[in-house]
């Protein structure tokens, strides 16, 4: 499976960290470098189905290549929003849609967060794809004739 250099680096940061908390502080380092999300794209569409915060994601294409926003009610969970949003940015839809979930038990995360927390960092993800998805069909109809 195809794993993006940004995202490898990020997963690497972490595969390092052996103690949660250091983990955990690692999270919230990310949290505060997440910008600014727009209030007015908090609307259910945006938001990230079967996490126990509250968690938008929205992503647009721009010269063929998906970025992400996004937010969260929770410190931790704005953390792997972050951690999402920088690892998977900047790429075409298709290679987001190469990636796989797998990269999560590399980091060591899945051992150091709670299962509700585990699993929601899972439903961001695919629902990252999910837009990518949406993008890539977007794309395919545009060049239909």
């Amino acid at each position: 499976m195809f794993q993006p250099a940004a995202l490898a680096a990020i997963v690497q940061r972490f595969a390092r960290q052996s103690d949660s908390k250091r983990r955990y502080e690692q999270l919230i380092w990310y949290a505060k470098r997440l910008k600014e999300f727009p209030h007015s794209d908090k609307v259910w569409q945006n938001k990230v189905p079967g996490c126990a915060s509250q968690v938008y994601i929205i992503a647009t294409l721009a010269d063929g290549r998906v970025w992400f926003q996004g937010d969260s009610d929770s410190q931790l969970t704005k953390g792997l929003v972050s951690f999402l949003i920088e690892g998977l940015s900047g790429l075409t839809p298709a290679e987001v849609l190469q990636v796989s979930p797998n990269f999560i038990q590399d980091t060591g995360l899945n051992v150091s967060l709670t299962p509700s927390r585990a699993n929601g960092f899972y439903n961001i993800f695919k629902t990252m794809q999910q837009k990518a998805l949406e993008h890539q069909l977007a794309l395919s109809a545009q060049s239909l004739p």
